[in-house]
């Protein structure tokens, strides 16, 4: 049985569409449709963001509003090397799926000798910088930040000084860099990328299983695969992107994707994973109400939310 505290991160100024921010309220809401106490019985802090920038014109276009998400990379990876430290485990509700490198940063901070292997259920690979952006949105870069990558021999953009030095203070975030290694990381669904992202994953053969390799092999032999790949990590974070799972069903996120998993599929991968020893922290993001119908991504991603509860506390 295991220590459970919900981490809310409501910040959305890493993403290209307006709306995120209220993903973690709208999974409040299905929780209550549900008849679930699930809010009421597990404790939650909630990290301040720096939304009210979303009201000022980005002043830095190959990052926008580096500098708000580099102060959230800094309190949110505070909360949760603290959390980890008190022997309770965290799951992080963010917005935007920026802030994911400060949750990577503060699992280090907390365990910085231990080996970290991140499993990204996504349909993007997110591994983008600001030499390489197409958008400028940092929901694209948390990856390239934990691992200090700039990918700068494919790079299409020519940052200014400034953006530079708030990029690489975003890399140094927990006093570590890079913080996760390219051998760990295992992609699930990712699908929608560009050729320098497309680069870097053959370059360094990233461990990655298409929605196809679900499909065809069944989750179970997915999550064996992935968890026997991770076997030399000491500790594993896994991240739930809601845009994972299929366009038919995530109409409700900011970037949702043809070819993805499927409601099933997604709920029964994070319930594998979760059950892991090793697996120290799980994260969902980017879920977006404003673009829904009755609230049915969010409703959808809590029932993946409630079994992952019930699984941790029982476990």
């Amino acid at each position: 049985m295991k220590n459970v505290k919900f981490i809310e991160v409501k910040s959305e100024i890493g993403a290209g569409t307006r709306g995120a921010s209220m993903g973690v309220d709208a999974l409040k809401i299905a929780a209550l449709d549900y008849g679930s106490t699930v809010f009421k019985r597990i404790e939650s802090i909630e990290v301040k963001t720096e939304n009210q920038l979303l009201f000022e014109s980005p002043k830095h276009k190959l990052a926008k509003h580096i500098a708000g998400v580099l102060e959230i990379y800094e309190r949110l990876a505070s909360t949760i090397s603290q959390t980890l430290k008190k022997n309770l485990f965290p799951i992080v509700l963010s917005g935007d799926h920026s802030t994911s490198g400060g949750t990577i940063a503060g699992i280090k901070m907390a365990y910085p000798k231990e080996r970290l292997g991140v499993i990204w259920i996504d349909a993007h690979a997110d591994i983008h910088s600001p030499y390489t952006t197409p958008t400028g949105n940092l929901h694209g870069m948390p990856l390239a930040a934990s691992l200090g990558e700039d990918n700068s021999s494919h790079k299409i953009n020519n940052p200014d000084k400034e953006t530079v030095d708030l990029w690489n203070k975003l890399k140094k975030v927990g006093g570590i860099s890079p913080k996760i290694n390219y051998s760990d990381i295992v992609f699930i669904s990712v699908r929608d990328m560009e050729p320098e992202e497309a680069y870097l994953l053959k370059k360094h053969k990233v461990k990655w299983f298409t929605t196809a390799d679900v499909k065809r092999n069944g989750v179970e032999k997915i999550a064996r695969d992935t968890l026997v790949h991770l076997n030399k990590c000491d500790k594993i974070y896994v991240s739930f992107d809601v845009d994972s799972m299929d366009s038919s069903i995530s109409k409700g996120t900011g970037t949702p994707v043809r070819n993805g998993i499927s409601e099933k599929e997604a709920g029964s991968l994070c319930l594998s994973f979760i059950q892991n020893h090793k697996v120290c922290c799980f994260e969902i993001s980017e879920i977006n109400p404003t673009l829904d119908k009755e609230n049915l991504m969010a409703e959808n991603t809590f029932e993946i939310l409630h079994r992952v509860v019930g699984k941790l506390l029982t476990y």
